[in-house]
Order: C-alpha cells, then structure tokens, then sequence
C-alpha cells in the first residue's frame, strides 16, 4: 500500500492478456472480452482475451495491466489520461484505467469485501459488465 498525492492505493489484482481459450471464461459483450481467473495463491490474477472488434484500447488489449483498489477515484484520475472509464462493471465498484507511461494501470474504488467482488464477477449477479441473459 502507498499513499501518493492524498490517494491510498493498495494493489488489488494483475490482468494479462492471453490468446487461447481458458477454462471458465466468462464474456462481456460490451467490451467482446472473455475474463478467467488464475490458480495462484500469493494474488489474484485474471487473463482477459478479446475478440476481434473489442472496443478497448489496444493498449489495454495487448499489455498487462495491475490494478489498486484507491481511497477516492476522482481524485486519482485528476489529470490522467483515461482509457477506460470511469464505469460501474459491478454494483459498488467503480473503475477507470488510466495510462501511466506505456502501461494501463486499473483504478478500483469500492466498499465490497474481495469475496463479494470475486463472487458478483464469476456469477455474474449484479454484475452488469458480465450478465448471463
């Protein structure tokens, strides 16, 4: 955890881009990216493959990104460039991606406990980025 112009950032999770279909994958339409989630044990890792025609930025698309849970979103995006966001994916948990040099940095500003975002993410309840209709 850190501290940096008034904002906490506690690292949350890494996101890899992968290429090959992995067990479990979940799909959001919005962004035509399918998300797994890694066995590690020491953080949480998800891989995110896209299809062809995601609307995400390449940068997001083709480079890892971690992502910090931060103390007040608005104030950490102050005079960044946004690639993403920012957006709700999950009832109360509010994201943006920034570019940070020439890598994508995830900003997370929540109140939900990690299971409860692990959770909503995998069923996809109240999770609009990855509904099941």
């Amino acid at each position: 955890m850190f501290i940096r112009d008034g904002v906490t950032y506690e690292f949350h999770h890494m996101g890899i881009p992968a290429h090959e279909p992995r067990e479990g994958e979940r799909y959001s339409a919005q962004f035509r990216m399918y998300t797994s989630d890694a066995d590690c044990d020491l953080m949480r890792v998800q891989y995110h493959r896209f299809e062809e025609g995601s609307t995400l930025p390449a940068l997001m698309r083709t480079v890892p990104h971690a992502a910090f849970k931060v103390s007040d979103l608005t104030k950490a995006i102050e005079g960044k460039t946004l690639l993403l966001g920012p957006y709700e994916p999950i009832d109360g948990f509010r994201v943006a991606v920034v570019r940070n040099g020439d890598v994508p940095v995830e900003l997370i500003e929540t109140t939900l406990t990690d299971e409860q975002i692990w959770e909503r993410a995998k069923s996809g309840t109240r999770a609009s980025m990855y509904r099941r209709d």
